[in-house]
């Protein structure tokens, strides 16, 4: 230890309970940013290979020098890990472009249900293993920590068996071994057999049917091993336990750390704790300690209370300010072990509201801090070979708020630490909880063994341990069925153990146990239902008492949405080959590999876009090629995923029957897909992205498909006035059938305020009368400018749900489909578009002004514009030019003669490689213009 952080040991541990560090001290502190003797294994990367072809065993493969020529060389992702199987092939190049068509299939062979992993070279264990050289001296110790295994693992260190698969199981169960009689200074080998996963047996992961399942199953290594060395008293577990005030005026903090002894008498030693707030002087509090011999304690501090702190709020309601809490165990003067970590203060309660004919026992509801909101989310997916990459979390983040949604919903699929800590800074909600349909579901208690049990319990508190500090985590609960009761009692009693302080729920269904209670939550449909399904209010199979596919807005959506969700022509080249593009349009009864195993469709078969593509026929009509059947999804995606989550905030304020929140299923994919996502693999934002984005702006009016009426909310941090808002009602050819204004309004935040203006739209009318389509056009003005615009394209022709029918199955039958197909006639349509771009940091910002210049009275109906690589004469560049991760603030847009609007996209510069930007623009009845994004 260097002189200096010998000072800064010394420094914390004058004597006292607590002090105030000064300026100076705040300063050294920052000496700690990193943990004293904690290391990753495998940072330099990892050899991996079958163990079919490895026919020695671990006593030799885990000895320094062991030859390893012909294995796989495997470099760490973001997170420190190496990663699956299929992962360390792919690195090595042995299936180039595995996402474009089914080369997945074509390279590693194909699975079409949950179970062991049945084909070569997977079937088999295979061996990971990596050299690590810990700064290690004699009288130190040793201790390894492997964080799970998804799969089970036997742990060989330097020739040695520390521990096999009887423990070793688990994709979350982490276990802490002394490797202290083994480890050595220089070059020492880790070696790990992994056995393949069994998500049906085994407490780890699995894809579900939310796309291909890696013939792999995931078997591998998802979060790296680690290695602390310390002397004779180490410290970990460190965390802040909070006791915060109803009104947040203060917040009670008990620092906590673990301190083990791990020599053979008792040890003495200075324990100290370091509250840094976002800005004034750090508090420390210290403890002098003495630890009987080959013991664990947990030191608890005095609690140090804060007047008035900093209090963390999910972006859309406010700040994100991180507290930081630095911990060192120390021996004279000398330090051993220290730790770094962040945590927001903040408070999470839930309760059951609005009990109902449909919801007995009320729905759940989330408040932080103290504040009621409806929460809208989407189901989030990693990677399907589990490759975590950093930067790819930080644009899906800014995704994700560019969408509006308050967080992501994460099933079974506990993430990195970096994902929690760009969240807790995005200001982004996280709802953590265990996988349905495998071993974590179990349906029969008497099979299960105490070595499950352990497992269960082990995972929970290495789950509560990873989330317990992150302020965006704010519930975890289980999936389709409650827990068991002991696997309750386990889990609950882990959370307890680790003080994991959030909502623990039943189910993600409308299902109870004796001692949570009922979870007050709901699940379905999965396929496609029309927008008006939404809002229904009042049908449910009193058969089924979880509330499983009565989809309407109420209560709390754990998961739904009407399925299918179709990407943008430029996005659907990239990774489908021409015949799947082919029967992409031309046979909707066609097994996509994109969307997932399921081949047929109705039911729970997924596999096709039949449902969705009857359902574009019957409303929107047919489509005689590609680019106009992709047109025509757009408008479907974009009107369905608008209708669910407005409809959600638009009962919100019913009483009788509150939606308190909906989580799309799912957000996204770790690999292109057809089926579930608001946005592509790519990057790519297709209709559905911004028909969503559109219902969570911030300041937005919504016309409801229920009632008719118009609805503003503010799901902003402060109270927003000065509004008006305006409904037009125009028919096809551009006639105002109404106008109407409503003025002087104000909604506080996370406000929703209903009934605010009724248009007068034209008659309903049944097949076989002729149906008549109109809009509905919605601004929202403050301090006379347009704030929010929102276009509904409507038919006096309804969808009718056959409820009856309906009920009980993940998509809807319809007695009526709505008659949209005069959009397809729309009268021709002209527009302009003016673009300047600036740069913004490492960023170029465009702004892109669109008018509709035709001389007849008729909409330029759906907009869509993209920035583009183009030539140095303004046109496209040739083949695929489109900049899929631009983000744009609005898109999809339908104007009227006169009117123009402003899209502004964000994009980085080196996305061009070193093209101009130019600007697309192309609508459903308008043609296709390119403009110069010109001042780059």
């Amino acid at each position: 230890m260097t002189r200096k952080l010998a000072a800064v040991a010394a420094l914390l541990l004058v004597p006292g309970v607590l002090a105030v560090a000064g300026p100076a001290a705040a300063q050294d502190t920052q000496l700690l940013s990193k943990p004293h003797g904690l290391t990753t294994i495998g940072t330099q990367g990892w050899q991996v290979l079958t163990t079919a072809n490895v026919k020695d065993g671990g006593e030799k493969v885990s000895t320094p020098g062991y030859a390893t020529r012909g294995w796989l060389p495997v470099k760490p992702d973001d997170a420190g890990a190496p990663g699956t199987e299929i992962t360390a092939l792919v690195q090595n190049g042995k299936c180039p472009d595995v996402f474009y068509s089914d080369n997945l299939r074509k390279c590693f062979g194909y699975v079409d249900k949950l179970g062991p992993v049945v084909t070569k070279p997977f079937a088999d264990p295979w061996w990971y293993r990596t050299d690590f050289t810990p700064e290690i001296r004699a009288g130190q110790h040793a201790k390894l920590t492997v964080p799970g295994i998804v799969g089970e693992g036997d742990v060989w260190v330097n020739g040695k068996l520390v521990a096999g698969k009887d423990i070793v199981s688990g994709a979350f169960a982490g276990h802490t071994f002394d490797v202290t009689k083994l480890v050595k200074p220089g070059r020492n080998t880790l070696a790990i057999k992994v056995y393949p996963n069994d998500p049906l047996k085994m407490y780890t992961l699995d894809q579900v049917d939310w796309g291909q399942i890696p013939p792999d199953n995931n078997t591998g290594i998802q979060f790296p091993p680690t290695l602390q060395v310390s002397d004779a008293l180490s410290g970990d577990n460190a965390h802040v336990v909070q006791d915060n005030a109803p009104d947040l005026s203060s917040s009670k903090l008990t620092v906590k750390v673990d301190v083990t002894n791990d020599a053979a008498e008792p040890q003495t030693g200075d324990v100290a704790a370091t509250i840094s707030a976002p800005s004034g002087a750090p508090i420390v509090v210290k403890q002098r300690v003495t630890i009987p011999a080959h013991t664990k304690r947990t030191v608890a501090f005095a609690p140090v209370t804060i007047a008035h702190p900093r209090v963390w709020w999910p972006y859309s309601m406010g700040d994100q300010p991180l507290y930081t809490l630095t911990t060192a165990v120390s021996q004279d003067g000398v330090l051993s072990t220290s730790s770094k970590s962040t945590f927001g203060i903040r408070t999470v309660t839930s309760r059951l509201v609005g009990k109902s004919a449909a919801l007995p026992e009320g729905a759940r509801q989330f408040t932080i801090n103290g504040k009621d909101f409806v929460f809208r989310g989407g189901g989030f997916a990693p990677d399907l070979f589990l490759r975590y990459d950093s930067a790819d979390t930080a644009h899906q983040i800014a995704l994700i708020k560019n969408l509006g949604l308050s967080g992501v919903r994460l099933e079974g699929h506990d993430m990195p630490q970096d994902f929690y800590d760009q969240a807790d800074r995005a200001g982004l909600l996280v709802i953590g909880g265990f996988l349905c349909c495998d071993a974590w579901q179990p349906e029969d208690a008497s099979k299960l063994t105490g070595r499950d049990y352990r497992i269960m319990h082990d995972s929970a508190y290495t789950i509560a341990q990873m989330e317990r500090n992150h302020p965006s985590v704010f519930n975890y609960g289980w999936s389709d069925n409650e827990p068991v009761p002991r696997q309750e009692s386990e889990t609950l009693k882990a959370f307890k153990e680790a003080d994991f302080q959030v909502p623990v729920i039943a189910s993600a269904e409308y299902k109870s146990t004796p001692t949570l209670g009922q979870s007050g939550e709901k699940e379905g449909p999965y396929d496609w239902v029309p927008p008006s399904y939404w809002y229904d209010g009042s049908h449910f199979d009193a058969s089924d008492d979880s509330r499983t596919n009565a989809g309407g807005a109420w209560g709390f959506a754990s998961e739904q949405s009407a399925g299918h969700t179709v990407p943008t022509l430029d996005s659907i080249k990239r990774f489908l080959s021409p015949a799947e593009q082919a029967k992409l349009w031309q046979d909707p009864a066609y097994n996509q590999y994109h969307a997932n195993f399921e081949p047929g469709h109705g039911g729970y078969a997924f596999g096709t876009l039949y449902t969705l593509d009857q359902s574009i026929k019957q409303r929107y009509g047919k489509w005689t090629s590609l680019k106009s059947y992709v047109d025509l999804a757009q408008i479907a995606n974009y009107e369905n995923t608008r209708s669910q989550f407005e409809a959600f905030l638009h009962h919100s304020t019913d009483k009788a029957g509150p939606s308190t929140g909906v989580v799309y299923w799912q957000l996204n994919k770790g690999w292109p897909t057809l089926l579930w996502s608001l946005y592509n693999d790519d990057g790519d934002q297709a209709g559905a992205f911004f028909g969503a984005k559109k219902a969570n702006k911030p300041l937005h009016a919504l016309y409801g498909y229920d009632n008719g009426s118009v609805t503003l909310d503010n799901l902003g941090a402060g109270t927003q006035s000065g509004l008006s808002v305006q409904a037009r009602v125009l028919d096809t050819a551009g006639k105002v059938l109404d106008d109407q204004t409503a003025s002087g309004l104000s909604v506080a935040s996370q406000g929703v305020r209903t009934g605010v203006l009724k248009p007068k739209v034209p008659a309903e009318t049944k097949a076989p009368a002729p149906a008549k389509v109109y809009f509905v056009e919605l601004q929202v003005k403050q301090g006379g400018k347009v704030v929010d615009r929102n276009v509904y394209w409507l038919s006096t022709q309804k969808d009718v749900v056959d409820w009856g029918k309906t009920l009980g199955n993940p998509q809807a039958t319809l007695s009526q489909y709505s008659d949209l197909q005069a959009l397809q006639n729309l009268p021709k349509s002209q527009v302009s578009a003016i673009a300047s771009t600036r740069r913004s940091g490492g960023d170029l910002v465009t702004t892109v002004t669109v008018t509709n210049t035709a001389k007849t009275p008729g909409a330029a109906f759906f907009l869509r514009a993209d920035v583009r690589r183009g030539t140095p004469d303004g046109r496209e560049a040739a083949g695929d030019n489109q900049l899929a991760n631009a983000t744009w603030d609005d898109n999809d847009v339908t104007l009227w003669p006169g009117q123009s609007q402003t899209l502004t996209v964000t994009y980085q510069a080196s996305d061009l490689r070193g093209a101009a930007p130019v600007i697309s623009v192309d609508g459903l009845n308008t043609g296709r213009i390119v403009v110069r994004g010109s001042g780059a």
